[in-house]
């Protein structure tokens, strides 16, 4: 019987780099959902429970610090680890971000998709999740 594929819910409203990164992630051997926007994301989050959330801070609808902490008053999404994947680079964002748990704090500009799949397969790695 075949193993289930990792699920990878990625939240970003640029839809060429939300694309991009399904892509990537989809050649990695991961099962992909995307989303436009908060209120998107959190249905899809909800619905699918995926194994890990790539998530953009900067969302229409729903930011993405309102897309945390709703996740977080969730017992049943509250432990999927989380990447942040945004333009956002100051230390208040970034300590924001961390008081939710995030795994990861990536600035777009500083990160290739491989480098962010890279860094999705040793969180998911880390945390027990993965398959062989």
């Amino acid at each position: 019987m075949a193993e289930a594929k990792r699920k990878i819910l990625f939240v970003e409203d640029e839809e060429r780099l939300r694309n991009l990164m399904e892509e990537h992630l989809k050649e990695a051997g991961y099962e992909v959902f995307t989303a436009a926007d908060g209120e998107i994301g959190l249905k899809i989050l909800d619905e699918k429970k995926p194994d890990l959330v790539i998530l953009d801070l900067i969302l229409p609808k729903k930011d993405g610090f309102e897309f945390l902490e709703e996740m977080n008053s969730q017992p049943e999404t509250k432990g999927i680890p989380v990447v942040i994947f945004t333009n956002l680079e100051e230390k208040f964002d970034i300590e924001r971000a961390a008081a939710y748990g995030v795994r990861a704090y990536l600035v777009k500009a500083n990160y290739k998709p491989h480098e962010v799949v890279e860094k999705v397969n040793k969180i998911l790695n880390a945390s027990g999740t993965a398959t062989t």
